[in-house]
């Protein structure tokens, strides 16, 4: 059994699906970022950087001891090695699928994230910051689309770098991009969300999700803006 820490976004559901796909049984243990939870001395005990997902696998290969993991990307490497799955063995394959999961942990998610952050989440409108992550934004997706070209999945067959981009194309339209403007994303978008094993995986703690957008101006009210926007070091210092 795996105890994945998580809460839906898009980095909680490169997990969810990733753990779907692979037909692991987890048990999901919600960590409510906008609350603070992720300060929990428990919760750091297993993810330093106060960050969500996180997991620990209770049989870990080999045997022994439960292994605890953190970082989107180290667990999809972990998890896909745990069992043979989506990450190619061979030494170009495998090299291929990590730069892509490198892209989109270093590029795809962060440019994003400053996109939504500073088009709808900052309390003022700073004009260069919209205008730089917007168009940044859009350069991403062109990368995407022109690597789609070359294939149904990108990098050629289905493995975790799928899994961790396509959470962050979920809310495209809140990033001012149109999909139609992308044939080939948009077609591996489609493709995604009709494979089970994503639609499992994306549908954990969305009942949740659902209600803070019913509620919260863009899911988010001023008490979560301050615990994930107010950060600094004295937050680490103090945790």
């Amino acid at each position: 059994m795996i105890d994945l820490y998580y809460w839906p976004t898009p980095n909680g559901w490169k997990i969810s699906i990733a753990l779907e796909e692979m037909d692991l049984p987890y048990e999901t243990k919600l960590v409510n970022i906008g609350r603070g939870e992720q300060f929990e001395p428990a919760f750091l005990a297993i993810s330093p950087n106060n960050r969500m997902p996180a997991i620990v696998d209770h049989d870990p290969p080999g045997g022994g001891e439960p292994i605890s993991v953190f970082e989107s990307g180290a667990i999809l490497i972990y998890l896909a090695e745990k069992t043979g799955k989506f990450l190619p063995r061979d030494v170009r394959g495998r090299a291929h699928v990590l730069e892509w999961l490198m892209w989109q942990m270093g590029g795809f998610g962060p440019m994003l994230g400053q996109n939504h952050h500073f088009n709808i989440y900052a309390p003022e409108k700073v004009a260069y910051a919209i205008d730089r992550y917007t168009r940044e934004t859009a350069r991403l997706y062109g990368v995407l689309d022109k690597q789609l070209a070359k294939g149904e999945w990108i990098c050629g067959d289905y493995s975790i770098a799928d899994m961790a981009t396509w959470g962050w194309a979920v809310p495209h339209d809140r990033q001012g991009i149109d999909l139609d403007e992308f044939a080939n994303v948009r077609r591996w978008y489609d493709a995604m969300k009709a494979r089970p094993a994503v639609q499992r995986g994306f549908e954990v703690g969305l009942e949740i999700r659902k209600a803070m957008s019913a509620s919260q101006q863009g899911g988010m009210d001023d008490q979560a803006k301050k615990v994930l926007f107010g950060q600094d070091a004295s937050t680490v210092k103090n945790a």
